[in-house]
């Protein structure tokens, strides 16, 4: 009786501690990099970004060279006896207020950039991030990590079945293989290339 009650007992502990040990969890991996890069949306932010870009460095650059021209004249007027030292104190505290005008503006512009950057990319990532809780909901991914962070690899070694970039590309109404026939948006040369 008592071995029976011993016997009861181990497969009543091997069954409770079968029952809470967790299930095979299916994890993959998506390049989100890759997918924006494939998304329409991706080129024009791109070019909104670029264009920003290239007029923020044209006011700065008006901005110095304005500094620049104030600077020659005051170097080239400095050891000039015929110009009084209260003309010269206030071309100096001209250049100084320039010069830290200069800072502020060009500190403005890459605030604005990230600024423009975050408002045009948020709507996209928000995107991004539906489909591949979608796609892993309906495959039955109990995981999915982002290939890369910041251009470095996380994942050293994947099983391309776990890829679900292709997946997500699709839940989004992307075909991945028609735009791949187009440059992507983003740095080719820490994207991987997809089959």
């Amino acid at each position: 009786m008592k071995k029976l009650v011993y016997v009861f007992a181990f497969s009543l502990i091997a069954a409770v501690s079968m029952a809470q040990t967790p299930a095979a969890q299916k994890i993959g991996y998506a390049d989100v990099e890759y997918i924006f890069s494939k998304m329409p949306e991706a080129k024009q932010i791109q070019s909104d970004l670029e264009g920003l870009q290239a007029q923020l460095k044209k006011q700065y650059d008006t901005k110095y060279n304005e500094f620049q021209t104030k600077l020659k004249t005051y170097q080239d007027n400095i050891n000039n006896p015929n110009i009084p030292d209260a003309v010269k104190q206030n071309s100096a505290r001209e250049l100084e207020q320039l010069q830290a005008n200069l800072q502020k503006l060009q500190e403005d512009s890459q605030n604005d950039l990230q600024k423009r950057n975050s408002a045009l990319l948020g709507p996209v990532q928000e995107k991004v991030g539906k489909a591949i809780e979608d796609v892993a909901k309906e495959n039955g991914f109990s995981l999915i990590l982002n290939n890369q962070i910041s251009g470095l690899d996380v994942i050293l070694f994947g099983d391309e079945k776990l890829d679900v970039s292709d997946m997500v590309l699709k839940k989004m109404g992307v075909n991945p293989a028609a735009e791949a026939q187009t440059p992507p948006a983003t740095n080719t040369a820490t994207t991987p290339k997809k089959p």
